[in-house]
């Protein structure tokens, strides 16, 4: 064949191919039935879809048969749409009664706490660091600090902090430890919900070294009562009853198709999101108690399932597995625990496409948190562009999102994963009026801006699926080297020299 003429049917291959797939994304995804999706996950009967629920066990049945019913098969192992596992819930105690210096304090949270009556002299140790412990001997004495570090002390600081702080304190030997926050009432409540109860996986390993009596609450105060704290003696008691512990049973939900390509089949490509959320919660000021999480995460379990529609219709080159996590509210459990127990070997899923949000507000946009760090973002851009919206990184890098979502627990051991979301340009007022809040229904969503954002999320998924060199993380990314030990590149390069 002659070359100009060998390129122009290249060329035209590859426009058929490409008007294939847009054709095949636009085809499946129907605006009516991710209504009908989101309006069921977004139920008040469904009560927030908390973890180990039986409504999130209804949820899982909705979402296994959906599943079903769209020619994806359970895990050939077992038979079965679930991977099921045991959590442990604590819930707060019954009773907590602070004081320091004589003063009640009334907003507290338990963090760790055994039922106990203490009072006694305590040491205040500015922020908790390393360097506030030198000189100080806390031994058998209980410690006050700030909460957060000495560069913020807004909710995400004051939480992304107490681990580290519970184990220094533990290391020099203190019986317990009150951090005194400065939080607005909104976050306070909001932080409050969360901490209410603590879910874990049982047989994990402690990484928090905690132990079972040591006692570690959080007061929300004032700055001008907090810096009295530098020149007082300070006296403290705390009553509480102790928290009580629950055995909760819990699901993720997993599908599984077989690729068309003899060697790709070999390759998979995740498509994920959490189908978990805060279940009930404090009332807002129109009374509603139920956190529905239509948002967060009911649009991304509804972007799973088109993707399932799809290549259940219309099978990919690779291996398609599609997970919906549990958990992922109390610390990313559900990914957690699959990567501990992978149903499928994790050298095989070369891509996680996952989809998580806390909503929108720009709808000419795809954000993808991730986007610009892995080899798959040509299709990415390509399938949101076809569907006229502009595919752009994370817009707020100072929120850490990355990190916050289950496409991290896969991440970590080296699979490229970025997480999709519905189009934001700043985390601001727009997105926290109804992240975690009683007012994120489904009637409250653009669906006409959801049918274009499943469109492209679809088209982007097959668009990786099908492309015959494989996805991989950006040259000197955080978690290159680790994707290199799981896919064994190292070996192969050493093996070359």
């Amino acid at each position: 064949m002659k070359p100009l003429l060998l390129l122009v049917t290249l060329c035209c291959t590859t426009l058929v191919i490409a008007q294939t797939d847009l054709e095949k994304a636009a085809m499946t995804v129907d605006k009516n039935e991710i209504e009908g999706h989101i309006y069921f996950l977004a139920d008040d009967a469904l009560k927030g879809r908390a973890t180990g629920t039986n409504e999130l066990k209804i949820t899982a049945s909705y979402l296994a048969n959906s599943l079903r019913s769209y020619g994806v098969k359970p895990h050939p192992a077992t038979n079965s749409y679930y991977q099921t596992f045991n959590l442990l819930q604590t819930a707060a105690p019954n009773l907590l009664k602070t004081t320091i210096n004589g003063e009640d304090h009334p907003h507290s949270i338990a963090v760790e706490a055994k039922a106990v009556a203490l009072s006694g002299e305590a040491e205040y140790l500015g922020f908790g660091t390393e360097n506030d412990y030198k000189g100080k001997n806390v031994k058998g004495k209980l410690i006050i600090v700030n909460g957060g570090t000495p560069e913020s002390s807004d909710a995400r600081a004051v939480y992304g902090a107490h681990k580290a702080k519970q184990q220094l304190a533990i290391k020099n030997g203190a019986i317990g430890m009150i951090e005194m926050t400065l939080l607005e009432e909104d976050w306070w409540s909001r932080i409050s919900h969360f901490m209410g109860e603590n879910v874990k996986i049982p047989d994990a390993t402690d990484t928090e070294g905690s132990k079972n009596d040591f006692i570690h609450l959080w007061v929300n105060t004032t700055a001008e009562k907090l810096s009295a704290f530098n020149a007082s003696k300070l006296s403290y008691s705390i009553e509480n009853d102790g928290k009580k512990e629950k055995t909760l049973v819990t699901q993720n939900v997993v599908g599984v198709l077989e690729g068309t390509d003899p060697k790709l089949k070999d390759e998979y490509v995740m498509y994920s999101a959490h189908y978990d959320h805060v279940g009930i919660g404090k009332p807002d000021t129109a009374g509603d108690s139920i956190y529905n999480g239509a948002r967060d995460n009911a649009i991304g379990t509804t972007a799973v399932l088109s993707m399932a529609k799809n290549i259940g219709k219309y099978p990919t080159k690779r291996s398609a597995v599609f997970i919906f996590f549990t958990g992922e509210e109390k610390g990313l459990l559900g990914s957690r625990y699959y990567v501990e127990h992978p149903l499928f070997p994790l050298k095989q899923i070369v891509y996680g496409f996952n989809t998580d949000g806390g909503g929108y507000n720009n709808t000419k946009l795809a954000t993808v948190i991730g986007l610009n760090r892995t080899t798959a973002k040509k299709h990415i851009v390509a399938g949101a562009a076809a569907f006229g919206l502009e595919a752009i990184d994370d817009p707020a890098p100072e929120q850490g999102l990355f990190d916050r979502s289950d496409n991290v627990s896969f991440a970590k051991v080296g699979i490229p994963a970025p997480t999709y979301s519905t189009g934001f340009d700043a985390f601001d007022d727009e997105i926290n009026k109804y992240y975690h809040q009683a007012g994120d229904e489904a009637d409250s969503l653009d669906y006409d801006y959801l049918l274009k954002f499943y469109q492209g999320y679809v088209l982007s998924g097959r668009l990786i699926a099908n492309d015959p060199e494989t996805p991989f993380w950006v040259k000197d990314d955080k978690y290159e080297a680790a994707a290199n030990v799981l896919y064994g590149k190292v070996l192969e390069a050493s093996i070359k020299n």
